[in-house]
């Protein structure tokens, strides 16, 4: 990355498409509440007990083998334009959501996998190599922003800020911070997918929509350390100018 440092009108400018990309990332899920229509905060409710209490290990094992899987197939399949892997994640929605909940688990895997090679491939866009544990670490860790269910508009952005410090071995301590975050999101798609008639419907729609979302915030969250590398204004820094953008459209929209 070059340290060419960038004039100030470039750099605000990319701090205003950054946080346009923020705010379009959290309108994919609202639509898909408004398809079955549901709120956010209910549901998980709508999942059995037995499901609710298996999710987050779930959502664990499901990052882990995503992970192995996504690093393995990189040297076999190339990165695929971000509109493939939205068609591909909606279409594996579709089947999931055809039979249930026990497709809709069974698919949750796979979804994650395709979910961590997208993001993977904007983390190359950007000119970052996934194969660095490190960046392969950032890119774990874009899951850990709230889901595209929950109402954010910008509030929570700790992980765009937070240094990925897991080395090694440890890279399971990261995933286990991640799970808990990540099951609610899995938890509320898995719950889309069971509703009753709509199940296949809603479950492309809600595939599409974290897929969008999460190649969404994947482009923010390397958008910003890229920025950072170029400029060399520290991550942190840049979060907090992203904040201020984002607070002055929701001035500007109100």
């Amino acid at each position: 990355m070059s340290d060419t440092k960038l004039p100030a009108v470039q750099h605000q400018a990319e701090i205003a498409a950054l946080a346009k990309r923020y705010r379009e990332a959290d309108s994919l899920g609202m639509q898909v509440l408004s398809l079955i229509g549901g709120h956010a905060g209910n549901l998980l409710e709508r999942l059995p007990d037995a499901a609710k209490d298996r999710l987050e290990e779930a959502t664990r094992r499901a990052l882990t083998a995503a992970m192995h899987a996504a690093q393995r197939s990189r040297t076999v399949v190339p990165d695929q334009k971000h509109w493939l892997n939205t068609a591909v994640a909606t279409a594996m929605g579709a089947a999931g959501g055809s039979a249930g909940l026990p497709s809709a688990l069974a698919e949750l895997p796979v979804t994650v996998t395709v979910l961590l090679r997208a993001i993977q491939g904007v983390a190359a866009d950007h000119g970052f190599d996934p194969s660095d544990p490190e960046i392969a670490r950032e890119c774990l860790s874009v899951f850990a922003v709230a889901g595209p269910m929950e109402e954010d508009d910008g509030a929570e952005m700790g992980f765009l800020a937070a240094r990925v410090t897991v080395t090694g071995s440890t890279i399971y301590s990261l995933i286990a911070r991640i799970a808990p975050k990540l099951s609610i999101a899995m938890g509320q798609k898995l719950a889309t997918q069971t509703v009753p008639v709509l199940g296949a419907v809603a479950g492309a729609a809600t595939n599409y929509a974290y897929t969008s979302y999460y190649q969404q915030m994947a482009q923010v969250h390397f958008g910003l350390l890229a920025l950072s590398r170029r400029s060399g204004i520290p991550r942190d820094v840049l979060v907090e100018e992203l904040k201020t953008e984002m607070a002055k459209a929701r001035l500007t929209l109100n």
